[in-house]
């Protein structure tokens, strides 16, 4: 169970609930599910009952416990424990991690993508300063992964200020999305949103770091941080979070091809146990991190979101091959399937960020 797909069953218990007269409350159009919090437990957690309590004229832990009763009607979810103020945990059955591993080896990279195109036309107005570039140039990125199509226009000039931002650090130039788009009005002021964040300080150049170390230093600061140029960036180490999160994919991949070797494959099936939950939380909440940095214009989000992905997927990977003589079995290979996908999501997100995520390192 995704937590799109959690979102959905809290409503539909809020929405029984209604019907069946308990709450008197407007059913909200989306459940904001995380993972717990301090004092929390189990895989994910819901706000709901906090949100719904002064429209429903009943304290945040009753309107809680009357949601408790029905979310325990789905078999999918094992245990909702009410915690604090009125928050709403919940456990899944082990096989929800099992069919949340298919689904990304199903949609590959393009998990947590859209499905199709939105018809939605985002005009965004850029500085013509080389961090907002590369920012406006991830967000595009984003927000076609939700099937929105982007036009930038660059405060001053036609096209990109300089002509290294594209051969150097990948920013696709003016017209890279409107085929087939409605452009009318993108070469006028008026835009839907503008680029705002601290630029690169005087007289740093992120330049000579390469496309992908360059990227992340400009991108994994939020907007209102100053970048850190070169901070470390192409530092092989683990105090490095671009290393961290490419060597977390790159050994994925070299697990799957010593499986290979091996004789046996990736097969999704139920792990989870408590060293596998925050990976599988992790990347269940994959989707809502692309709508949400999508949306709000924040690709700092998703970069932070991969460094949560591979540190939760490093301990995983040693527990995935077999030892000495021991033969593969349905763990191993549920731990392999569940490997490749984190691979999969770092990969996928990573190529969002305009980084490449290469098999060895």
């Amino acid at each position: 169970m995704t937590p799109v797909e959690l979102s959905r069953t809290v409503l539909h218990a809020v929405r029984r609930a209604v019907d069946e007269g308990e709450l008197s409350v407007t059913v909200p159009e989306r459940a904001v599910i995380t993972r717990p919090g301090p004092g929390g437990c189990g895989d994910y957690a819901t706000n709901i009952a906090l949100q719904l309590a002064r429209a429903a004229e009943q304290p945040p832990r009753r309107v809680a416990e009357i949601l408790r009763v029905r979310l325990l009607d789905d078999h999918r979810i094992t245990a909702v424990v009410v915690t604090g103020a009125g928050f709403l945990n919940l456990s899944l059955e082990s096989a929800a991690s099992a069919a949340l591993v298919d689904e990304i080896l199903r949609r590959g990279r393009r998990y947590g993508h859209a499905e199709g195109l939105s018809g939605n036309v985002v005009r965004l107005r850029c500085p013509a300063e080389v961090r907002a570039a590369v920012v406006a140039d991830a967000t595009a990125r984003l927000l076609r992964s939700q099937g929105d199509s982007v036009l930038i226009k660059y405060d001053g000039c036609d096209g990109l200020p300089a002509p290294e931002w594209e051969s150097v650090l990948g920013v696709e130039p003016k017209g890279a999305d409107t085929k087939g788009v409605d452009t009318d009005g993108a070469d006028t002021d008026e835009a839907d949103a503008t680029v705002r964040l601290l630029p690169v300080p005087t007289p740093a150049d992120p330049l000579p770091l390469g496309r992908d170390a360059a990227r992340w230093a400009l991108l994994h600061p939020a907007a209102h941080d100053r970048p850190r140029i070169p901070g470390g960036h192409l530092i092989q180490r683990e105090t490095n979070p671009l290393f961290r999160v490419r060597y977390a994919h790159a050994r994925t991949r070299a697990l799957l091809r010593n499986a290979e070797d091996l004789g046996f494959r990736p097969e999704p099936g139920p792990v989870h146990t408590p060293d596998t939950a925050p990976l599988v939380a992790a990347l269940g909440d994959h989707p809502r991190v692309l709508t949400a940095a999508a949306t709000d214009h924040t690709p700092d989000r998703l970069a932070r979101h991969l460094v949560t992905v591979a540190d939760a997927t490093l301990p995983l990977l040693p527990a995935v091959l077999p030892l000495g003589e021991e033969k593969p079995s349905a763990a191993h290979r549920a731990r392999l399937a569940l490997a490749e996908a984190a691979g999969t999501v770092l990969a996928g997100g990573l190529s969002l960020l305009g980084i490449d995520a290469p098999d060895h390192l």
